[in-house]
């Protein structure tokens, strides 16, 4: 991720604003909240201003009901929905009345609050209105923007935040102290401007920035401006490139995940890594007060629920000792959660501890690691990271980081509204997996990875087909990664795992795919053309599954290697000797290796498919094998016990079943919908 500190750039554009209000046709309600669609959108564009889930936006319009009486209506951003990927229905609209009835209550609960939103909902299926709802509703002003961006981040953690945000903006914001949001932040909120109605926006103290206006510009103008009058008073100006990383032991990155694996417990898989090791994060990680920043909390409250409330610290002494040191790291803090948890109990009962483990880890000397459940929450944590030592540094340095504390962070990562999503949600079944799929731009290789990042894996594509590679990599989504690799490199297997590392930190399942079918009979064939033919199906499997097991040896929590092998390993075909005796070898390298690695709760299995479209089967092979055949296409196909046509997802379908298979190992799974011949004895 690049992020700039210092100046904002105001990315409102005329025309791209009037495209947006062109599509949403002549209704003068649709029409405004288009205009508050893409605004909505430029803000959330720049991650300095906002990040993942984090601020909000609303306008107030008037529409019309089924009897055509008018009504006033809130459309507010919805839970689940990102500002830079923001449409329509991510803000559901609220009739307006009964929330503004509520102001004249002395309390309400989160939950009779939430209620009352969903009860006025104009679409019962739309999405949970934000928790700051009210804050919105109970402003007057058309369009209310609330940012959380980093220049106000530092400035309102500093110590004397109200002084010199008196110094920066006159009379021009109001400030709130610090209140969990709700109705009680929202009450205080509404109280500050009606004090004051000239007020431009407001600086909530340890949390963000309101501002508003009766345009769309003029609220998101008021964004730019206020944040960069911040940032231009805090002399945060110089550009920095965060995303950059250096060359690191990426190998630690196992060690970690492993570590992590273990104390999450044996039904738990392992954490995926985010490192970020650019040029500022190591700076950050070489001052002379780290340890301490750690103990701080977060730049902004709702951060506590991505990242917790402190980082796990990696010392060159916890390094220094392996595995144990970490190890050892771990426990400490796991210790330092479960007495933190207890205290705070004491306090407020009735609330299920989180995982003790942490969301994002500072390894000194290495870098960031964000730590999720997915490829996309370890991401968000890193990025999180990387902005909140930024708040840190920049803060401590001008007076001193001071965000809330302990009781209030409690009070924040245990909300009763988080707490009922418990265990609502089940994570897909491959959830946390790292899968790697070599060939993976063939049909069998494709499948293969839809069929895994459908089941919530985080997969590394691999192959040579660069065009391919890139295709299948943009269909499934930037929370997987792809690396242009020759199997047949004698480094491939060294590549296949620095890749995973670097993307994912880690690597729990190989699906060694790539080969291709060589054709000819043996007594014709040039000793150069079994060699190659053997390089590819046989040598390069064993390259990339030898280095493979290393890596989950070294995480020390299992894993798995899958073999795509052939009927020809079984049951040969004329002129296909340079195909099926690699094939076979790779077959005995399966169960060789099942053999050895067993004890390390590896599993090793594979596939035994045929007359698969891909590779060799082209449509022209398939047309002409079935003219010599005296049989038309689709029955040349389907010629098979089943008479189906057996297709490259069923073959993915087995490989993820072997992968659910916990107790299966040297195990060939037939997919050819019934050959006899081939069939194994």
């Amino acid at each position: 991720m690049n992020v700039r500190r210092g100046m904002i750039a105001n990315r409102w554009s005329d025309a791209e604003c009037a495209a947006w209000v062109a599509k949403a046709g002549d209704d003068p309600a649709d029409r405004a909240l288009a205009e508050r669609v893409y605004s909505s959108r430029i803000i959330g564009a720049d991650p300095d201003l906002v990040m993942h889930g984090g601020g909000n936006t609303s306008i107030k319009v008037t529409r019309r009901d089924l009897f055509g009486d008018e009504f006033r209506v809130l459309h507010v951003k919805g839970s689940g929905w990102d500002l830079d990927a923001l449409r329509a229905p991510g803000l559901p609209g609220v009739r307006l009345t009964p929330l503004d009835r509520l102001r004249d209550l002395d309390a309400l609960s989160d939950e009779a609050m939430v209620n009352v939103q969903r009860s006025n909902l104009l679409d019962s299926t739309a999405p949970n209105p934000s928790v700051e709802t009210l804050l919105h509703a109970w402003l007057p002003q058309t369009f209310v923007d609330h940012t959380h961006a980093t220049p106000f981040l530092v400035l309102a953690n500093l110590p004397d935040a109200e002084k010199i945000a008196r110094e920066i903006f006159g009379d021009r914001l109001a400030v709130v102290p610090y209140i969990m949001p709700g109705f009680a932040l929202a009450k205080a909120a509404a109280e500050a401007y009606a004090a004051n109605p000239h007020v431009e926006g407001l600086l909530l103290l340890n949390h963000g920035h309101f501002t508003w206006g009766e345009t769309a510009r003029e609220s998101y103008d008021k964004v730019v401006q206020h944040t960069n009058e911040v940032a231009r008073h805090l002399s945060l100006y110089e550009p920095t490139s965060l995303g950059e990383q250096r060359p690191t032991d990426a190998v630690l990155l196992a060690d970690l995940r492993g570590a992590l694996g273990k104390a999450a417990g044996d039904d738990a898989p392992m954490p995926v890594l985010a490192l970020r090791n650019g040029p500022e994060v190591m700076a950050f990680l070489d001052r002379p007060d780290v340890t301490d920043l750690a103990t701080r909390g977060v730049a902004s409250p709702d951060h506590v629920i991505r990242i917790k409330g402190w980082p796990l610290v990696l010392s060159q002494e916890d390094l220094a000792a392996g595995r144990v040191g970490i190890d050892a790291a771990i426990a400490r803090y796991r210790d330092a959660y479960v007495a933190y948890f207890d205290r705070q109990s004491r306090r407020i009962a009735g609330k299920t501890m989180l995982a003790p483990l942490p969301q994002l880890a500072w390894v000194l000397g290495v870098g960031l690691v964000g730590i999720g459940a997915t490829a996309a929450a370890a991401s968000v944590a890193a990025d999180l990271g990387e902005q909140n030592m930024r708040v840190r540094a920049v803060g401590e340095d001008a007076g001193g980081f001071c965000p809330i504390g302990e009781d209030d962070l409690f009070d924040m990562e245990y909300w009763s509204l988080e707490q009922a999503k418990l265990g609502r949600d089940k994570a897909p079944e491959l959830a946390g997996h790292i899968v790697a799929v070599t060939g993976a731009a063939g049909a069998i290789g494709a499948a293969t990875a839809r069929a895994f990042a459908a089941k919530g894996a985080s997969v590394l594509l691999l192959d040579r087909d660069l065009d391919g590679l890139e295709r299948l990599h943009a269909e499934l989504g930037g929370r997987h990664a792809s690396v242009l690799l020759d199997v047949t490199n004698e480094n491939a297997g060294k590549t296949l795992v620095a890749e995973a590392l670097a993307a994912f930190g880690g690597l729990d399942i190989l699906v060694s795919n790539a080969g291709a079918a060589t054709s000819g009979a043996l007594l014709d064939l040039e000793d150069e053309t079994l060699r190659d033919a053997f390089e590819l199906n046989f040598f390069a499997h064993h390259r990339l599954a030898v280095e493979a097991a290393r890596l989950m040896i070294r995480q020390g929590q299992g894993g798995q290697i899958l073999f795509n092998l052939s009927k020809q390993a079984i049951n040969p075909g004329r002129d296909f000797g340079a195909y099926g005796l690699p094939k076979a070898t790779t077959m005995f390298l399966m169960r060789q290796l099942a053999l050895e690695l067993g004890g390390e709760g590896i599993r090793v299995n594979g596939i035994n498919a045929d007359r698969i479209r891909s590779g060799l089967l082209t449509d022209d092979f398939i047309a002409s094998r079935a003219k010599s055949r005296g049989l038309d296409e689709i029955s040349y196909m389907a010629g098979n016990l089943l008479q189906r046509e057996v297709e490259a997802r069923h073959v993915a379908e087995g490989f993820v079943a072997l992968a659910l298979s916990k107790r299966t190992t040297a195990h060939v799974l037939t997919v050819d919908g019934g050959n006899i011949e081939a069939a194994l004895r």
